[in-house]
């Protein structure tokens, strides 16, 4: 079985091998379970109504809230952040099993038929879950836009700030500028843009270049391109 398996015999062992073994085996099947509900929690925030950028998939016929008819729940984004508990419990009991009196007692063997089998077929059940998640997600482009516009461009603020300081200004007077104004437009609701365009300490500043989304984007399909040999490696 440790040949079909790939995998090396225990070196140092008594009548049973040190459940340490194990107890790593569980942590790092809850740790994989904890990356997917860290997606499933923030396709979740994304989902509610007042974020609205991202969806789950939604089938012909399904229904929503039981209340209300209106509300499509995130319901499978849920069930993965749930079942992840579960995982870090069966870890919790892995550590437990350890420790064995007169390295023999068999207090670990109810345990383990159960935390093993049940932590390896979860883990497998969330991964299909968030990969049809993953494929089915829906979402809302010009939600995202909108919803970047709703600090008036205060969002900029840093790039501002270092245009400043490129132009000669010193760190904390363009702190205070940038201050001043992105207030300004947040109380007012008016860009920043337009504010700086008409205040002085912005004359000769190259707005296009500073209120541009793609700077903050830009190494995007170079950080998912590391995806592919990280999962090759796995």
């Amino acid at each position: 079985m440790l040949a079909r398996l790939g995998l090396e015999r225990e070196p140092v062992s008594t009548q049973v091998v040190a459940r340490d073994r194990h107890a790593e085996l569980l942590q790092a099947i809850a740790l994989a379970g904890a990356g997917l509900e860290r997606f499933a929690t923030e396709l979740r925030h994304l989902a509610r109504t007042e974020v609205g950028e991202v969806r789950e998939p939604f089938g012909r016929g399904q229904k929503g809230s039981s209340a209300m008819p209106h509300k499509r729940n995130p319901i499978k984004s849920e069930q993965i952040a749930g079942l992840a508990r579960i995982l870090r419990g069966n870890a919790s009991a892995g550590v437990e099993n350890v420790a064995l009196w007169h390295e023999r007692d068999i207090s670990h063997s109810s345990v383990e038929r159960i935390i093993l089998p049940d932590s390896t077929t979860l883990l497998d059940h969330m991964q299909r879950r968030v990969l049809a998640l993953v494929d089915g997600m829906v979402v809302d482009a010009e939600r995202m836009r909108e919803n970047l516009e709703l600090t008036y461009g205060a969002l900029f603020s840093q790039r501002v700030l270092l245009a400043l300081v490129a132009a000669g200004s010193t760190r904390d007077d363009a702190y205070r500028i940038v201050q001043r104004l992105a207030q300004q437009a947040l109380d007012e609701r008016v860009p920043l843009r337009s504010l700086l365009a008409t205040d002085p300490a912005g004359g000769g500043l190259d707005l296009d270049a500073i209120f541009d989304y793609g700077a903050f984007v830009r190494h995007a399909d170079e950080i998912v391109a590391r995806l592919d040999p990280a999962a090759r490696a796995s």
